[in-house]
């Protein structure tokens, strides 16, 4: 197939003057030329389209593509992710993970929040901060953990995150809803594990391919999951595997939200462990970090013994089968594979398309 691949390169908005943790969710080009090289490793012809303006000048110019490898984050508003497939959409080009409304949805953490509660999936108890006004309508007991409600890569999210107090819970929350300008998550803090489930496949063929607990180090930030901790995970992180009940529990609760919410293809989600060892949802990541070392996803596809290349290629067969695609089967591209056979025939089990 021709693939046509859509991002936001990091150092290109960089250039243009944004900061470090304004780009932080945007993808290295190491990252680009990864996915590039492992989809012309499978076959496929690739075709580098970059941001949503290189997109639409591209379709203008009448470009079109078999398949959009779509991982593009956009920069601005709760529709940053979904402007790509919106726009792939109207050209009725078929394209990776999840549509418009998933992204839409699940970028705003407190919507998401209320669709997984009304699905049964357990979720802390929370409150939306949208002005300092509404900090007095809070009852929720301490203590309590704030972040921007639509950021990813923790964003916002460092050592005063947790909230002990309603002095602490009044500053921080204002400097978040001016540093960000974006309503504030304000919801019970969770104590316990933090597990991270990585997901391939859609609706009944979605699987837990497996979970890691992030467990932080000495000399990281203490108790989250944070900005700091996230950019800097080789030095600050250690990602242990789950395995047996709790990785049970884990895969429950995942896929529970993951096909309630409509996901597609490949994602993560983030669960952690209240006082009394439930596993609660957190967040859904349906448009997951794809670094062949540094992201999650890919840390849990390793751990479990599926190559980069059968994540990329079952990602590809995902999307593919659920949008009617014709493409070649595994036993074609056997070949390909006879140095890693066991992970072959695992990515073929995990994507669902045998």
């Amino acid at each position: 197939m021709k693939i046509g691949i859509t991002y936001d390169l990091r150092k290109d908005y960089l250039a243009a003057g944004l900061g470090e943790e304004e780009t932080a969710e945007f993808d290295s080009e190491e990252t680009i030329s990864a996915i590039d090289q492992a989809l012309q490793d499978l076959g496929h012809r690739t075709d580098r389209i970059g941001n949503i303006k290189s997109l639409t000048r591209r379709l203008a110019a009448g470009d079109r593509w078999d398949l959009v490898f779509n991982i593009a984050e956009g920069l601005k508003g709760f529709g940053r992710e979904a402007q790509v497939p919106a726009l792939l959409e109207a050209f009725e080009i078929p394209y990776t993970f999840s549509d418009p409304l998933v992204l839409s949805l699940t970028l705003h953490k407190g919507m998401a929040k209320r669709v997984v509660r009304d699905l049964g999936v357990p979720t802390p108890d929370f409150f939306l901060v949208e002005k300092e006004s509404d900090l007095a309508l809070i009852d929720l007991p301490f203590p309590l953990f704030a972040k921007p409600v639509a950021e990813g890569t923790g964003k916002g999210v460092d050592s005063f995150s947790k909230i002990t107090n309603r002095r602490q819970l009044l500053s921080v929350c204002t400097l978040l809803l001016s540093r960000y300008q974006q309503p504030v998550l304000v919801e019970s803090f969770l104590p316990g594990r933090e597990i991270t489930a990585g997901i391939l496949g859609t609706g009944k063929d979605a699987t837990v391919i497996g979970a890691i607990e992030v467990v932080l180090r000495e000399n990281a930030e203490t108790e989250v999951y944070s900005y700091r901790n996230k950019e800097r995970c080789e030095e600050l992180v250690e990602y242990r595997p789950v395995d047996g009940a709790l990785l049970e529990e884990a895969s429950n609760v995942a896929l529970l939200a993951w096909r309630g919410l409509g996901c597609r293809d490949a994602g993560r989600l983030d669960l952690r462990q209240d006082k009394d060892g439930t596993l609660m949802f957190m967040e859904v990541n349906p448009l997951a970090g794809l670094h062949p070392s540094h992201s999650d996803l890919c840390i849990i596809a390793s751990e479990v013994g599926v190559s980069y290349h059968d994540l990329i290629q079952a990602i590809v067969f995902s999307a593919s089968s659920r949008q009617g695609l014709r493409r070649r089967s595994f036993e074609e591209k056997k070949d390909r594979y006879r140095s890693q056979p066991t992970s072959f025939r695992r990515a073929r089990k995990l994507a669902s398309i045998g």
